[in-house]
């Protein structure tokens, strides 16, 4: 058996993911997060993207996108407390397109900064998953 730490992925719905993996990479906000069994204890917050499990004894690696939150690595458990959180295969591409051209949209008719803010969230994270849908194709080609 493989040396490996147990994640919980929970979201405001549901839990999306619970199990034990022999690596994890997350998109912190400072940049991807790569974290091994035995990790130092952290906490840090999620900015939109991939994380990636490679799941214990198994060549499969699991795609979930998340659209921000907090992650927490302590001895043997890592947990991400994510804003929203969606299973790679459940991904819609046409959808994730259509907000990132509203977005860009919203971005050039802005009426306030506020809603030039909103408007760079929204690129930001449909950018997010469109990236995500990509490297889950790459994966599965």
């Amino acid at each position: 058996m493989a040396n490996t730490v147990h994640i919980d992925v929970v979201s405001a719905e549901a839990s999306i993911f619970a199990g034990e993996a022999e690596f994890v990479v997350v998109p912190a906000s400072t940049g991807e997060v790569g974290i091994y069994p035995h990790h130092a204890p952290m906490v840090t917050t999620i900015k939109p993207g991939s994380l990636r499990i490679k799941l214990a004894d198994t060549a499969e690696e699991t795609l979930i996108f998340i659209s921000g939150g907090l992650l927490e690595v302590q001895p043997g458990l890592i947990t991400v407390l994510a804003d929203t959180a969606v299973r790679g295969h459940d991904l819609d591409e046409a959808k994730a397109v259509a907000a990132k051209a509203a977005a860009e949209e919203a971005m050039k008719n802005r009426t306030s900064d506020i809603d030039y803010a909103k408007a760079q969230a929204e690129l930001s994270e449909a950018i997010a998953q469109i990236q995500a849908i990509e490297r889950l194709r790459k994966v599965n080609h």
